[in-house]
């Protein structure tokens, strides 16, 4: 149907033209996450162009879901959900449990993307959990039919988790080698920890403490609690 004739008049037509634009609710659940600036945003959606970014920012800008803040010349522009999108943030969230208990996981898990899945782990590490010193995890991904990739977590007491793309050249406290299935399966609920390192594929080397305690400090996705008997309590944690 051409979209000059979508019945605008119906509120469940007038939210989908808001929100059923690709990415659209992808972008509002990076924003929520934490992430202000268009490189953090991309970086959060690494399948998306930055043209098209840059146009759906526009367009969610426009329809009052966002806005976007300058602090002064010369400084990085900011976007930051409204209250109107805000309030829309727990219906997104129910539409992600509904997926999670509905959907195979045999299906789910066959488009994975290594990038996207280790920046959203980078937002749940426990560093309280994690010994009072610089900690660096690498994770060493199986990812057929490419080659293994690499990142590497670097967590300081007190500050954000950093992922790198390339080595940072420190020494690594802990190296974490997987393949990029079993990884995803554990962390989104699918699998868990336990049953993935039994069978090898996830395979901890280094410090003893930090392999013992992973399940402690790497905290699955809060999308892997969700019951077959109705949405979870975490409303607001998207991922």
């Amino acid at each position: 149907m051409p979209d000059s004739n979508y019945p605008k008049f119906c509120p469940v037509a007038m939210a989908a033209s808001l929100l059923e634009p690709r990415w659209t609710m992808l972008l509002l659940a990076e924003m929520w996450s934490g992430s202000t600036r268009f490189n953090e945003i991309q970086r959060g959606v690494p399948g998306m162009s930055p043209g098209l970014l840059s146009k759906r920012l526009k367009e969610l800008e426009a329809n009052g879901l966002i806005r976007k803040k300058t602090e002064g010349p010369g400084d990085h522009a900011e976007y930051v959900t409204t209250a109107m999108a805000d309030e829309a943030g727990p219906l997104i969230r129910g539409l992600g449990e509904w997926a999670h208990r509905n959907i195979d996981s045999e299906v789910s898990l066959q488009d994975l993307d290594a990038q996207l899945l280790m920046w959203n782990i980078r937002r749940k590490i426990d560093q309280l959990e994690l010994p009072r010193r610089k900690c660096v995890i690498q994770f060493i991904l199986e990812q057929p039919p490419e080659e293994k990739v690499n990142y590497w977590l670097l967590s300081k007491p007190g500050e954000e988790t950093d992922l790198c793309f390339t080595d940072p050249k420190h020494e690594v406290d802990l190296f974490v080698a997987c393949d990029l299935r079993a990884l995803t399966a554990a962390w989104m609920g699918h699998s868990t920890f336990d049953a993935e390192i039994a069978a090898d594929r996830i395979c901890l080397t280094g410090d003893e403490l930090m392999a013992r305690t992973l399940t402690r400090w790497l905290v699955r996705s809060s999308y892997a609690d969700v019951t077959d008997y109705g949405p979870s309590e975490s409303r607001w944690n998207v991922v």
